[in-house]
């Protein structure tokens, strides 16, 4: 189990790597000028959501607790562990309607990240159930 967090830990990483990359790219393409500490906050805050995510990815491993609640689970502690580190980090403001909202477009990128699971899963199924009947 300690081996599995830590090799989806390392996976989480790299996804917040790839992502802080990807924005410090545009920010410099755009020739944003940011100070070292600002970057390395937020880098952090990257750092932690990416662990946290790979992490997180162990409760669907839980065979005993049917798909529905896994996802329950799932999208709740992430939601409650997303906000909290948004305020803190400076990423949502500190306001009911921007809470309202930042929470509103989590809610809709983990949809789409649930669906696209769904579908690839769904796929896989159906290449499985085919090749059996041949």
């Amino acid at each position: 189990m300690i081996v599995e967090m830590v090799r989806r830990s390392m996976l989480g990483l790299g996804f917040a790597a790839i992502f802080t990359f990807a924005i410090l790219t545009v920010m410099m393409l755009q020739d944003v000028q940011v100070s070292i500490p600002i970057v390395w906050k937020n880098m952090l805050g990257s750092m932690v959501m990416g662990i946290y995510f790979g992490c997180a990815s162990l409760i669907f491993d839980i065979e005993d607790w049917s798909p529905l609640k896994r996802t329950v689970v799932h999208f709740l502690i992430s939601v409650i562990t997303w906000l909290a580190l948004a305020i803190y980090m400076g990423w949502v403001p500190f306001e009911l309607s921007t809470i309202l909202i930042g929470i509103g477009i989590f809610i809709v990128v983990y949809l789409l990240f649930w669906y696209g699971s769904y579908l690839y899963f769904k796929r896989i199924e159906n290449e499985m159930n085919n090749s059996v009947k041949k």
